[in-house]
């Protein structure tokens, strides 16, 4: 049984996996942060589904890129249940999972960055890092690429992509499943990409 929470943009989501079966997915909107509603939310979730916290095998969060708060959460969050419930713990990246919603042999996921930038990265259909994960201008990226790549995103690109849905902790809980067994909590860290601005 797998818990896979995923809070690092406005649009985040709830998810159970027992057994490579998805028990339920649960989308959340928070424009203002997700730390108010998220373990309230992961209480119906459980609940609805007859699961207590104890039967959870492992954690997972979406770790990144992102928004630097919600990561945070997100992170705080599994990796606290996990050292409680004594279980495993993994981080997802973001692109990964959007990478999974493709139906090439090469993909590109593409994350909104801002600023005129995006996250991408370039994976195989089998989910291995083929190019690292980078932020840069869209058609820096897009020059980048092999050709014959799929572009993926569940954001508004301005370039033809195959749409990945918002809620993606469904497809974080799958990929933490190869790797859940020997994660520490402790060794969950935040994949920003883009280094947090400092501020005096």
């Amino acid at each position: 049984m797998i818990l896979a929470i995923d809070t690092t943009h406005e649009w985040g989501s709830l998810a159970l996996l027992h057994d490579g079966q998805l028990l339920e997915e649960v989308t959340l909107h928070a424009p203002n942060g997700f730390a108010h509603l998220l373990f309230p939310e992961l209480s119906l979730l459980l609940a609805r589904n007859l699961v207590e916290l104890r039967q959870i095998d492992c954690f997972a969060a979406a770790n990144g890129p992102g928004s630097f708060t919600g990561v945070r959460v997100g992170l705080a969050a599994v990796k606290g249940l996990a050292e409680a419930a004594g279980r495993p713990a993994v981080g997802v990246s973001n692109l990964a999972a959007i990478a999974s919603f493709g139906s090439r042999a090469v993909r590109a996921p593409v994350v909104d960055a801002r600023r005129g930038e995006i996250f991408g990265a370039i994976y195989s259909a089998e989910g291995e890092l083929l190019l690292p994960e980078v932020v840069m201008p869209l058609d820096a990226f897009l020059a980048t690429i092999p050709a014959h790549t799929e572009l993926v995103s569940a954001d508004e690109i301005a370039v033809p992509v195959t749409k990945a849905p918002r809620a993606l902790a469904a497809a974080v809980a799958r990929i933490a499943a190869k790797g859940a067994a020997s994660s520490d909590p402790a060794a969950l860290d935040a994949n920003y990409i883009r280094r947090p601005d400092i501020r005096a």
